[in-house]
């Protein structure tokens, strides 16, 4: 995005944020509708230099503190999180972990799992597992609508089973 950027328009992102912070707006929105009809950005592109100026981009942050930031205030569920990436790890070198904010995406060639610590008492685990029947536990999407196709909740270390490292499995392989 960055490169295309520099194409696109003849300056670059530092430039850019700089006439975002000028332009004194302070909604995401407005600073958006702003790059888009003062300067003739496309959608993308000016989500990319507002998200850069706020840096509200996952990029803007160390993935170590996002993690850290997502469990503050459910420190407790932090070892759910570590037992699960654990077991994780051996499915394949080919895994990128993507923390953001409030989840941490599991991509493979395309996205597979996205946890995301929901509650104080849960972690809700997104998997993509088109096709696959519903269970008492493996149950809809819930919140993350089309970003996984269902959702296991977890709310203690015992529930990383192999019931549900075979659905991680699973959907880590259907990811390619």
């Amino acid at each position: 995005m960055e490169k295309g950027l520099k194409e696109k328009t003849g300056n670059d992102l530092k430039h850019w944020i700089a006439e975002v912070k000028k332009s004194g707006l302070e909604k995401h929105k407005a600073m958006i509708d702003f790059l888009k009809t003062e300067h003739g950005f496309t959608y993308g592109f000016a989500n990319f230099v507002v998200h850069k100026a706020r840096e509200s981009d996952a990029a803007s942050h160390d993935a170590a503190d996002l993690v850290n930031n997502q469990y503050k205030g459910k420190e407790h569920l932090k070892p759910i999180y570590e037992q699960l990436m654990t077991k994780v790890e051996p499915l394949g070198d080919d895994i990128t972990i993507t923390p953001k904010k409030a989840a941490v995406s599991l991509i493979r060639k395309h996205q597979f799992v996205l946890i995301k610590p929901a509650t104080k008492t849960r972690i809700d685990l997104g998997l993509k597992l088109k096709g696959k029947a519903n269970t008492d536990r493996l149950g809809d999407s819930g919140p993350f609508g089309s970003m996984c196709t269902h959702r296991v909740q977890l709310t203690d270390i015992t529930d990383i089973d192999d019931e549900l490292m075979a659905w991680v499995k699973e959907a880590y392989e259907k990811s390619v």
